[in-house]
């Protein structure tokens, strides 16, 4: 499996944010409420962040050799992917919160001011899911192989 490259973070970032505004204009123009993200959303987030690092910690010791329990691969292999999965998301998530906060401070008239506060916490909320995500994806990386400890090469001389 290969890292999360910063290209996709921030092209879903910008495609959350567009998603963001465009939906509120849409919701605001046809007369609809505006979407208020919930609070209970950035606790969510912030909690799986958690749960996703703690999940890589036993595979980073595995690696570093401080886990004496071997660890399951197939494991190692869902955290990672969880991992990444959590980097996309919490940089999609971000980016949403961040578009529905540039169009309540666009508006000649600015809503609630718990509904800013509310969509600013969903942002940083997103930010640190996809921080956790990215920390998680490096925790469960296996180090560079050493070219000194390679095996050595067959003899190919004819004899």
């Amino acid at each position: 499996m290969k890292r999360t490259r910063p290209l996709t973070l921030v092209v879903l970032g910008i495609f959350g944010a567009l998603v963001g505004f465009f939906l509120e204009v849409g919701l605001a123009s046809s007369g609809q409420p505006i979407i208020s993200l919930p609070i209970s959303l950035s606790i969510t987030l912030v909690a799986a962040g958690a749960i996703v690092v703690v999940l890589a910690v036993p595979i980073a010791r595995a690696i570093r050799g401080t886990n004496p329990h071997p660890i399951n691969p197939f494991r190692a292999m869902r955290i990672a992917v969880l991992a990444k999965a959590s980097s996309m998301v919490g940089s999609l998530i971000a980016g949403l919160g961040l578009g529905v906060v540039i169009y309540l401070l666009s508006r000649s008239v600015v809503p609630a001011v718990s509904s800013l506060w509310m969509s600013i916490a969903a942002a940083v909320a997103g930010a640190i899911l996809l921080t956790c995500g990215l920390v998680a994806e490096k925790l469960c990386t296996l180090p560079p192989e050493d070219p000194d400890h390679r095996e050595p090469a067959p003899d190919r001389r004819l004899s």
